[in-house]
C-alpha cells in the first residue's frame, strides 16, 4: 500500500467513524426529546415475566358512573339547545 492510498484510508475511516458518532447524538437527541411519549422498556427484569404482579388490573366504570356521566352529557346537551335557541331568536330579530 503506498502512501496515497494510505491516506485515503484514514481520511475515510475518521470521516466513517465520525458519521456514525453524528448519527448516534443524533438518535440520542431524538429519543431525549420524545422519551416522555412512552414507558420504559423492561424485557430483562423479573417482573417482566411475569405480567400481572404488582400491577393493578384495568378498572371499569360501574353503573353509577355511567348514570352520572350521562347526566352530565344530558345537562350540557340541554344548555347548547338552550343557547342555540336564544341566538336563532336573536338573530330572528334584526
Amino acid at each position: 500500500m503506498d502512501m496515497d492510498k494510505s491516506a485515503v484510508f484514514l481520511a475515510g475511516s475518521i470521516l466513517i467513524m465520525l458519521g456514525f458518532i453524528v448519527i448516534v447524538a443524533g438518535v440520542v437527541a431524538i429519543n431525549n426529546l420524545l422519551h416522555k411519549y412512552w414507558k420504559p422498556v423492561t424485557i430483562f427484569t423479573p417482573d417482566s415475566w411475569q405480567p400481572f404482579v404488582g400491577k393493578t388490573l384495568p378498572r371499569y366504570a360501574t353503573e353509577d358512573e355511567l348514570a352520572n356521566e350521562l347526566a352530565k352529557i344530558t345537562a350540557t346537551e340541554h344548555q347548547l339547545a338552550k343557547f342555540t335557541s336564544k341566538l336563532n331568536e336573536t338573530e330572528g330579530k334584526k
